[in-house]
């Protein structure tokens, strides 16, 4: 009953626009926890892939996640189909597809390959100026009013970026990758990368501002619009996933021994094992991950959140040695650290 009524009262001054909000710090400790989830994510992502293929770990998480969004816009919002619109509702479904089906399974991939550290930095660097590319180009081609990429001092933060990514890579200062893992590991970050800046980046963008006014919400309204697009990209992610997983088992039933397809699934996966670090990878990234991403953008710059998430490449180096992953180097630590001032220069140069 205390937390039925817990709920009740967070409801209403969720709905009470005109009062102040009580804790003017919550957006920026929302962006820290939103930076720590999703590198907790992150390495417990690669934990689970030990137990269970990472195709199945990616569907299995995306069965959760959005009943957990599901659950907190039923508990804090009335309207729950305020901002569902039926009109776009397949645009995000495809972005899902793209970004947490293909996108996600490419993310596992190289989890299981190069590691939590690598995979995140690669993605994570090489999606902010990839999208601003692909969103350059849809301006030019007018199917976009206004491009981000506006200055050369971005393109300077790209290659800033990209040298970053370079250092920190290098075979030599990885000397416990295999190369052939290595690369294989690189090409499925630059995958991951792919779905991530242009699924969740570019073609979220282009939908919310071509198709629906989502840009001109505040407050309470942009947070509930927030989850609803979040959750109909999970379901996109999901069904992509879940076709894949079935298109990979149906394969493998007449080609047991194909070692391309056994490298992506994994049918002798132990649940019972694996379960807790599937739902902790599951609660703290797409679910609570996400949540406090939506809640750091309450009535906060974008300028000021995006920089703070944007450090997740470095905040997760002292998850991934605590798991017993790796003991980088320095230079390869300097490599990353330059990435991540790259990409936090883009982000507060694009929003300025």
């Amino acid at each position: 009953m205390q937390l039925l009524w817990a709920c009740r009262q967070a409801r209403s001054k969720i709905r009470d626009k005109s009062a102040p909000p009580p804790y003017p710090f919550a957006p920026m400790l929302a962006a820290l926890l939103c930076t720590l989830l999703f590198s907790l994510s992150a390495v417990t992502a690669r934990r689970t892939t030990e137990y269970m293929g990472g195709t199945e770990t990616n569907f299995a998480r995306l069965i959760i996640a959005p009943l957990v969004l599901m659950v907190f816009a039923f508990l804090f919002f009335e309207n729950v189909s305020a901002h569902f619109q039926p009109n776009i509702f397949w645009l995000l479904f495809a972005s899902g597809a793209i970004g947490f089906g293909l996108g996600d399974i490419a993310l596992f991939q190289a989890f299981q390959r190069i590691g939590s550290r690598l995979t995140v930095l690669i993605v994570h660097c090489v999606a902010v100026p990839l999208a601003l590319t692909v969103e350059f180009g849809l301006y030019k081609f007018g199917y976009m009013e206004k491009s981000a990429l506006t200055s050369p001092s971005q393109i300077i933060f790209a290659v800033i970026i990209l040298a970053g990514v370079t250092i920190a890579l290098a075979p030599k200062e990885n000397p416990h990758l295999e190369k052939s893992g290595l690369w294989s590991g690189i090409g499925w970050g630059l995958i991951a990368a792919f779905g991530q800046g242009i699924g969740a980046g570019t073609m979220v963008r282009f939908i919310t501002e071509k198709y629906t006014e989502f840009n001109k919400l505040t407050g309470d309204e942009a947070f509930h619009a927030g989850l609803t697009v979040a959750a109909q990209r999970q379901l996109g992610g999901m069904v992509f996933t879940g076709l894949c997983l079935w298109a990979l088992r149906t394969y493998l039933k007449g080609n047991p021994a194909s070692p391309s397809a056994r490298a992506l699934t994994n049918p002798g996966s132990d649940w019972t094992a694996g379960r807790r670090w599937l739902l902790l990878n599951a609660l703290a990234g797409p679910a609570f991950g996400v949540t406090c991403y939506q809640w750091a953008l309450l009535n906060n710059p974008t300028g000021v959140i995006l920089p703070i998430v944007a450090t997740t490449p470095l905040v997760v180096i002292p998850f991934a040695i605590y798991m017993k992953e790796e003991k980088p180097s320095w230079r390869s630590l300097a490599g990353g650290v330059l990435a991540v001032a790259g990409v936090v220069g883009m982000v507060m140069w694009t929003q300025a």
